[in-house]
């Protein structure tokens, strides 16, 4: 699994047309091949940050993806922000959930 993030300070009034532009390819993203979720989130303490997540099953699936259409409106959106954003691409190989927080409270 790939799990991918990129976190950006837009300006104000590019912050809008930001998340319109993320949104949408937010919508055509999640319905591609081996793209297991996509969301975009805000930071309330931060008010101008902007976060989107990806999860993708392969390497290969994630970097179908990188060279795609639809990710040129991510970068687009990468060079309105306010500086360099931070973005993070991370793989791993399994994943749990609450037996975890179950497991070590027992």
């Amino acid at each position: 699994m790939i799990h991918a993030t990129i976190r950006m300070k837009m300006p104000g009034q590019k912050l809008g047309k930001a998340v319109e532009i993320l949104r949408s390819m937010v919508e055509r993203t999640r319905v591609q091949p081996g793209c297991v979720s996509c969301r975009i989130y805000h930071d309330e303490q931060e008010e101008d940050m902007i976060m989107i997540e990806e999860l993708w099953r392969s390497q290969e699936e994630h970097e179908c993806h990188l060279r795609s259409a639809e990710y040129r409106n991510v970068l687009l959106v990468v060079e309105m922000a306010h500086k360099e954003p931070e973005i993070r691409f991370s793989e791993f190989s399994a994943s749990t959930g609450v037996e975890t927080i179950e497991k070590a409270r027992s």
